[in-house]
């Protein structure tokens, strides 16, 4: 579903106002939409309909506890990275029976805080984490519940610092290595070998490599049973991917059901239950960064519209030069002056309050941090004034969560639009509350 719409020239995020957002929380704000999490969630359920099936969401793709706990009264688990996030999952209302724990550097104190939790399963991803869990599990007492999450060794044709089912990759183990260590992983004495994991990467619009990989863990997951190690589920990870630029030139994006399709195909008749661990594809366009054009500065090779949004806010235009659609924000009845809801319409001849704007020109919408890497976007076509809103849209992943305190900035507020309702979900930080753990020289 399009998370904006415009009706008469007001661009709203179901039957809120952006505007009226921006009056009542300030800028820069991330807004999602129930609706549109809702919706997404739906499309993984209709697409395993009839399936032994689990959608575990990826919690780094966005933590906040509101969308997680809209997510676990939907029925969702979690694929958790940190002990930090388990500890978010819990205080959401989330199942820790239907949590699945990945990431390469597990410590021993996370291992015994998901061991008294009782999580579902360890994505194992190291000979040395094998054995540290075990001994772990073994002082507590309890048997630790493990996957190994295996390396296929298959392209995933997407970024490379989000490509992570490569020989070069940190993650996982070695497909060559990895029937050994099952062995091993049978013979400790505090594991329950449970399943296997693979997860290739993020931004996946393409679900062939998928496929491919989840052919080559069903062969390992056959010569295991083989040799009498019969698996209960097998976790085929997420990383399917989203529209980010609108347009003939933007990406084309399978449906749900279109990109599992080939994977399903593969599992047909499988008795073992399967899991997928989407993230991105849940939350990316259910939410959008709002943020104020604060200064228009004519350079003599670029013009600069300099907003109250920076790179802190939104870190992934800096970190992979990623592009995110801009949109003026249409505040005026009967004046279309946005591309919410259809990224054609005109620009508007007027600003905020009535303020005369320019004919459209090429801008770099840039934040106030001292970093030239600090942009939003390149070479956006805008006609601005000083005072207009822009909605920075495909920011409901990887967005607050990646955010940070750089330049002594409080992070942004987060707004949850439900129907006509708006719900404050996170309080936008004070700069007191910042060093407020932080203390002067006897």
């Amino acid at each position: 579903m399009n998370l904006l719409n415009n009706t008469n020239g007001v661009d709203r995020v179901e039957g809120v106002a952006l505007s009226a957002i921006a009056e009542r929380y300030g800028t820069p704000c991330y807004v999602y939409s129930r609706a549109a999490l809702t919706a997404a969630y739906a499309s993984y359920q209709a697409a395993l309909a009839g399936r032994n099936a689990r959608i575990c969401y990826a919690v780094k793709a966005n933590s906040n506890i509101a969308i997680l706990n809209l997510f676990a009264r939907l029925g969702a688990g979690f694929d958790i990275v940190s002990g930090g996030e388990l500890a978010r999952v819990i205080a959401a209302g989330g199942d820790p029976a239907k949590v699945v724990f990945s990431g390469v550097a597990k410590s021993r104190t996370e291992m015994q805080q998901a061991l008294v939790a009782g999580i579902h399963c360890f994505n194992v991803e190291s000979a040395s984490e094998l054995e540290q869990i075990n001994a772990v599990a073994g002082e507590i007492g309890r048997q630790a519940p493990i996957a190994l999450r295996v390396n296929p060794n298959v392209d995933p044709k997407t970024h490379p610092y989000i490509s992570t089912g490569l020989k070069t990759a940190k993650f996982g183990v070695a497909f060559a290595t990895a029937r050994e260590l099952y062995r091993r992983a049978r013979a400790l004495p505090n594991l329950v070998v449970s399943g296997i994991a693979c997860h290739i990467g993020s931004q996946l619009l393409d679900p062939q490599p998928a496929a491919e990989a989840a052919g080559k863990v069903l062969e390992l997951v056959d010569s295991l049973a083989a040799e009498g190690l019969v698996l209960e589920h097998i976790d085929l990870g997420g990383g399917m991917g989203i529209r980010y630029r609108h347009g003939k030139d933007g990406e084309v994006v399978p449906t749900t059901a279109d990109y599992l399709a080939p994977m399903l195909a593969r599992l047909a008749g499988r008795k073992e239950m399967l899991y997928f661990e989407p993230g991105r594809s849940l939350v990316g366009n259910a939410g959008l960064l709002l943020t104020r054009v604060e200064v228009l500065k004519h350079g003599e090779q670029k013009n600069f519209a300099i907003v109250d949004a920076a790179m802190n806010d939104l870190a992934r235009p800096a970190l992979y030069d990623a592009w995110h659609e801009i949109v003026k924000v249409g505040v005026t009845e009967g004046n279309p002056c946005g591309t919410g809801g259809g990224l054609e319409s005109p620009q508007s001849k007027v600003g905020a309050g009535g303020t005369p704007a320019a004919e459209p020109m090429q801008y770099e919408i840039v934040g106030p941090i001292c970093e030239s890497g600090d942009f939003l976007g390149h070479d956006r076509n805008l006609a601005l004034a000083e005072g207009d809103l822009l909605a920075i849209l495909s920011a409901g992943a990887y967005g607050m969560a990646m955010s940070s305190n750089y330049n002594t900035r409080p992070r942004a507020a987060e707004v949850m639009v439900d129907g006509d309702q708006l719900h404050l979900i996170r309080q936008r930080e004070e700069v007191v509350q910042l060093f407020a753990l932080e203390s002067v020289l006897p």
